[in-house]
């Protein structure tokens, strides 16, 4: 499995964007809610899964799309499953890591 995995700086915080491969550039919606898993945000460097896990707990902020990606940070306590948006099928979810 490869995850897209993108740094963004800023002043105070830096925010790491990952998804699951195989969903970026592409639009899901349902209930009123769009996620545009969008290319120029999320699509960064391919890395696989052990790779993601290690990374996973080093940034202030993520921000998470696809249901593999979710599912690891679940699985490392990163993202609480109650707090998890589902669009179209995708999970979506953002943690602050303090």
């Amino acid at each position: 499995m490869a995850v897209y995995f993108k740094i963004h700086k800023h002043p105070k915080e830096t925010v790491i964007a990952v998804c699951d491969d195989d969903i970026v550039g592409r639009t899901f919606r349902s209930d009123g809610m769009k996620l545009f898993v969008s290319e120029a945000f999320y699509g960064g460097e391919l890395i696989g899964e052990e790779e993601f896990r290690s990374r996973l707990d080093t940034f202030t902020i993520v921000n998470l799309a696809g249901n593999r990606v979710v599912g690891i940070a679940i699985e490392e306590g990163v993202v609480n499953p109650e707090n998890v948006l589902v669009i179209g099928g995708v999970k979506h979810a953002q943690a602050v890591i303090l």
